[in-house]
């Protein structure tokens, strides 16, 4: 721990002996440099649970690492670039120099314990943002100084927003060329429809940039670039007077618009104290109201302490948290999970990892209640009890071993067989079902096949625990033509996948070419009717369905209504034919892709007193519902992707041109300085391998970012021929 003597440990609200013992206590064990304490000894408002989340290359798994220094937790600074970054400890990680998969450490600064998790930055890899923003108390977003917000935190800030999760804002790589202040600030404004509340400002900028102002002590810091050099504290410098007091200005008014109690010290013209400030801000930023705003530098380790203390200030305890909504198993009434250790216990699985060591390991978040090693739990989602086996903090891939978890915290548990992402555990007594997390769809497919007959073992144990492990990543086993399909995010992220294929699990296997994953849907209501009769020796088979057909709106998914009416068909009748019409949607209409935005409704039927039979009646619904889409004017729809290119102004033509020629359209185009910025849509099967051909257009000094944005009907003609050349393939 990089503590001293005369670093501030006081806990705030410790006015008894006993607060006063306990303080002395968790500082002692702080300066021991103690990584884990269980059962708790942390008070809960003095946890902090947050995700470091950004663009790809903003920096955020090089701010986490200095985080880690800095609090002690490594002595020894990782390098991203290196390959050295304890956060990303994958191979492919540290071959690529990105983030894959979100990794978990804990740390303390000061009396704070913080809990992190340094999230993937790239859109293939979203489902990982996905499922720990719905875990987190707060997040720390990241920028690049130069590019400011750009695609992916837009994708970020809206997942945060989503899930209501209070946020900071560091703008980071001050020191680079081209680095600007004031345009990430109006971009945050403009592009992320945020209010900023502006704390620091830098001093110098590019390769001046030495320190920063705190506009709430109206004091400077400067840094000299080396992690164990002491910040120094100076006067603000002259040149920066008058700008400070600007921007003290514009934060004071800010506050003033969300928070009464710093516009009545405003309007009485008394000065405004630090407390009062810290404190304004804090319930600011926690109501989600505006955004606190920090700069500096990770890689040249300037600004990072002021960051730590700005997470313990202004982001979220687990007891600022709202009680958790969840539903009783039992009554389906609402129930609400508060944050305490005497509450029942409740907990949400948000991560699978086969860690080739350990084992299985279960991400938890533990939302009320403690739970101990080798306690029985109930997985309320699937109906079933598990046995906690162990109980361990991690730190990246390495772990600590624990005998209790308490309200708040975020542990790995071994032991639970059964329980996979987005599933609740709890107490038996006392069933909760916690909402479950939603993921996107995949949107690109290759085929898989094994080498020999060994490889074919291996492969299909290796692909159940990657789908285990990663709820975007689908395997489906084509009957027609025996092949194994994988399916994705895009194609970083099948890439990925087949890399581990083959260097964690030892399976040589062949790859097909990528392919887009198409839908079908209907554009008109019609009848459907399905009739299954067989005629053998003894009993026959007869089953009889009528259904109607109707579109729905864009991501109306697959909806079925039962009106049968009087008991034409019995109940069990009734559940075969939806379950054969369901089979009937996954494998595909007219051009075989599966059927969405529909629904079906079934009106009417007929039976036989001895032939008809559970069997008929999913065939009967499986032949009315492939009868309704023929007639239905079926179309495909293809995945349209959002393209943000960004390249210096003199091959603007050339890239406007060719993504034109790739059924692309231009949304707008920003120009800064001589950068243009385009933003577009695209449809994915236009723009594979689309940067190879970028950098050969604008000689490697271009960029691109793509993420998925929804399905469109594909042009006639082209789905015309997407079916001439299937049935050319079959």
């Amino acid at each position: 721990m990089h503590i001293t003597d005369g670093d501030d440990l006081t806990i705030a609200g410790a006015v008894n002996t006993e607060e006063t013992v306990k303080k002395e206590a968790l500082t002692a064990e702080l300066k021991k440099g103690t990584t884990s304490m269980s059962p708790r000894s942390f008070p809960l408002d003095k946890i902090r649970n947050i995700g470091i989340i950004a663009h790809i290359d903003a920096g955020k798994t090089t701010v986490t690492e200095r985080i880690l220094y800095f609090t002690g937790k490594t002595y020894k600074l990782g390098e991203v670039h290196e390959g050295t970054a304890v956060m990303d400890w994958m191979e492919q990680e540290r071959q690529r120099g990105i983030t894959i998969t979100s990794a978990a450490t804990t740390c303390h600064w000061k009396y704070i314990r913080i809990n992190i998790i340094d999230t993937p930055g790239h859109v293939d890899f979203t489902a990982e943002v996905e499922r720990s923003l719905r875990v987190l108390d707060g997040g720390v977003v990241v920028f690049d100084g130069v590019a400011g917000v750009e695609a992916q935190s837009e994708t970020v800030w809206r997942q945060a927003d989503r899930y209501h999760v209070p946020r900071i804002c560091f703008i980071n790589k001050m020191d680079r060329v081209g680095a600007n202040f004031e345009r990430c600030i109006s971009m945050i404004k403009d592009r992320l429809r945020a209010k900023p509340l502006v704390l620091q400002l830098p001093i110098g900028k590019e390769d001046t940039f030495k320190g920063i102002i705190d506009l709430i002590g109206m004091r400077g810091w400067l840094f000299s670039g080396k992690a164990d050099d002491p910040a120094q504290e100076i006067d603000i410098p002259e040149n920066e007077e008058a700008r400070c007091e600007e921007y003290r200005h514009q934060l004071i008014e800010g506050l003033s618009e969300f928070d009464d109690q710093i516009m009545n010290i405003y309007l009485e013209g008394r000065d405004i104290s630090a407390s009062d400030f810290k404190a304004a801000i804090r319930r600011v930023a926690l109501a989600n109201k505006a955004i606190p705003i920090f700069c500096g530098s990770a890689l040249k380790n300037k600004g990072v302490p002021l960051l730590l203390d700005a997470i313990g200030d202004y982001l979220p305890s687990p007891a600022d948290t709202p009680p958790l909504k969840g539903i009783n198993n039992v009554t389906g009434f609402d129930v609400l999970c508060p944050t305490s250790d005497d509450a029942p216990f409740v907990a949400l699985a948000f991560k699978v990892v086969s860690d080739p060591f350990v084992g299985r390991l279960v991400y938890l978040r533990i939302y009320s209640g403690k739970v101990k090693t080798g306690a029985q739990v109930y997985n309320s989602t699937r109906m079933g009890k598990e046995r906690i086996g162990r109980l361990l903090i991690m730190h990246a891939n390495r772990h600590e071993e624990i005998d209790e978890a308490d309200a708040g915290s975020i542990v790995a548990a071994m032991g639970l067989k059964d329980t996979f992402t987005g599933d609740t555990l709890c107490e038996t007594a006392k069933q909760v079902v916690l909402e479950a997390i939603k993921f996107p769809t995949p949107v690109i497919s290759v085929a898989i096949e094994p080498k020999t007959r060994a490889d074919r073992d291996k492969l299909g144990e290796a692909l159940q625990k990657m789908t285990e492990e990663d709820p975007t990543f689908k395997v489906n086993y084509n009957e027609e033509t025996g092949q194994t399909v994988i399916s994705g995010m895009g194609e970083l992220h099948l890439e990925v996948i087949v890399s581990r294929l083959m260097s964690e699990y030892k399976v040589e296997a062949q790859v097909g070419q990528p392919r887009v994953a198409y839908k079908e849907t209907i554009t008109s209501a019609v009848k459907g009717e399905g009739k299954f009769i067989r005629q053998s020796g003894g009993h026959g088979q007869y089953g009889h369905v009528r259904i109607e057909l109707e579109p729905l709106d864009c991501g109306g998914g697959f909806q079925f209504e039962d009106k049968i009416k009087g008991g034409v068909l019995s109940k069990s009748y009734i559940q075969a034919a939806e379950e054969g019409i369901r089979e009937a949607v996954e494998n595909g209409g007219v051009a075989g892709y599966p059927v969405v935005d529909v629904k079906v409704t079934l009106y009417d039927g007929s039976y036989h007193e001895v032939d008809s039979s559970e069997m008929a009646f999913k065939m009967a619904g499986s032949m009315a519902f492939k009868d309704g889409v023929r007639k239905a004017k079926p179309i495909i729809l293809e995945p349209l992707m959002k393209l943000e290119v960004v390249t210096p102004g003199q091959f603007l033509g050339d890239i406007i041109g060719d993504i034109s020629s790739r059924r692309g359209n231009i949304d707008s185009i920003e120009t800064f300085g001589d950068t243009m910025t385009i933003h577009c849509h695209v449809p994915l099967a236009a723009v594979f391998g689309y940067a190879t051909s970028l950098r050969s257009m604008t000689q490697g000094r271009a960029t691109h970012s793509m993420e998925f944005y929804r399905y469109q009907e594909m042009p006639a003609q082209l789905a015309s021929e997407l079916k001439s050349k299937l049935a050319g393939e079959s």
